[in-house]
């Protein structure tokens, strides 16, 4: 279906309110052409994989996307409607406090979304600015209404049950991590969004290029700890690479590489988690998702997986080696 997208259509100049500022581009009173269908695009940062948005248009009826962000500009609404097109329009609020996430106004246009996108940035400002608001409700409220959502980089990084939040103000290595995995740099925030099939999972971003196999490894351990339960899974994207999540919780990714989705799910406790002492964590199985695999969220299983391993941490140093 081609419906409104046209390139190089202006984007309209920056407004705002109090705390936000504001743009759009399209036309905002153009009915959404199709149906909504609930979907997930988890996009591990880096540049856009078009089949990917091509597929998550579609899930929101080729309508109008409502992209939030707590830092930056138009770019992305620009980049979505006249190079990925097929939808009405694109509206950008951008986020500078918290007050804006009770605006009315603001929850106005969240409300009416067709789908709804989470840009990159600065994750604790997500968590900061929008943890316990009306903005919050109507996020989970905007998925269970069966209308799509995605977030790039740090905007996956909250999508996730148990989220990373970098409240620090820094952004954790997996060293770090692993050096002591109960260090104050690492902060998770618990229970921020409410995402179909991610109730038990850490998700993390830009994975392969920024060596964050071991981070994750100590937020899975971190946030199985604080939940009391060993059903806490890790879900790691590459950059340039997408997981695109179906209603049923059938994922695929799509990658402009050989990028993949890293599934950690140890299922058992570390050896040894102490303050001030390095993690201790034997025999957590990872999976690689590739190209040609299906992940099954609804259980954490991979059909034609592209790699399996077996991460060994000891004494803070990890070891991954083929299963």
């Amino acid at each position: 279906m081609v419906v409104a997208g046209v390139t190089n259509v202006q984007a309209a100049p920056a407004s705002g309110g109090p705390g936000y500022h504001y743009y759009e581009i399209g036309d905002i009173k153009a009915p959404r052409p199709a149906r909504t269908q609930p979907a997930m695009l988890l996009m591990g940062g880096g540049d856009w994989v078009p089949e990917a948005f091509h597929w998550w248009v579609e899930r929101a009826g080729h309508g109008r996307v409502v992209i939030l962000r707590a830092s930056g500009d138009d770019n992305m609404q620009k980049e979505l409607y006249n190079d990925i097109g097929g939808v009405t329009a694109v509206q950008t609020l951008v986020f500078e406090d918290r007050k804006a996430a009770d605006d009315p106004k603001v929850l106005q246009m969240v409300r009416d979304a067709d789908a709804i996108f989470l840009a990159g940035g600065d994750q604790a400002r997500y968590v900061r600015f929008w943890q316990g608001t009306e903005l919050n409700k109507l996020l989970d409220a905007h998925v269970r209404a069966g209308k799509p959502i995605g977030g790039t980089s740090a905007g996956l990084a909250v999508l996730g049950h148990h989220a990373y939040g970098a409240l620090d103000g820094g952004s954790v290595d997996s060293a770090t991590a692993l050096a002591d995995p109960m260090g104050s740099e690492i902060t998770l925030a618990e229970g921020f969004l409410a995402m179909p099939y991610l109730s038990k999972v850490v998700t993390d971003t830009h994975f392969a290029r920024r060596d964050r196999l071991g981070r994750l490894i100590t937020f899975v351990a971190r946030a199985a700890q604080a939940s009391g339960s060993n059903e806490v899974v890790g879900l790691g994207v590459d950059e340039d690479a997408v997981l695109c999540v179906e209603a049923d919780g059938r994922g695929r990714v799509y990658a402009l590489g050989d990028g993949y989705a890293w599934l950690v799910m140890p299922r058992h406790a570390p050896e040894r988690m102490v303050a001030g002492q390095p993690l201790d964590y034997s025999a957590v199985p990872v999976t690689g998702v590739g190209k040609h695999s299906v992940l099954h969220l609804d259980g954490f299983k991979v059909d034609n997986p592209a790699f399996t391993a077996v991460a060994h941490v000891k004494n803070g140093h990890l070891q991954l080696l083929p299963h």
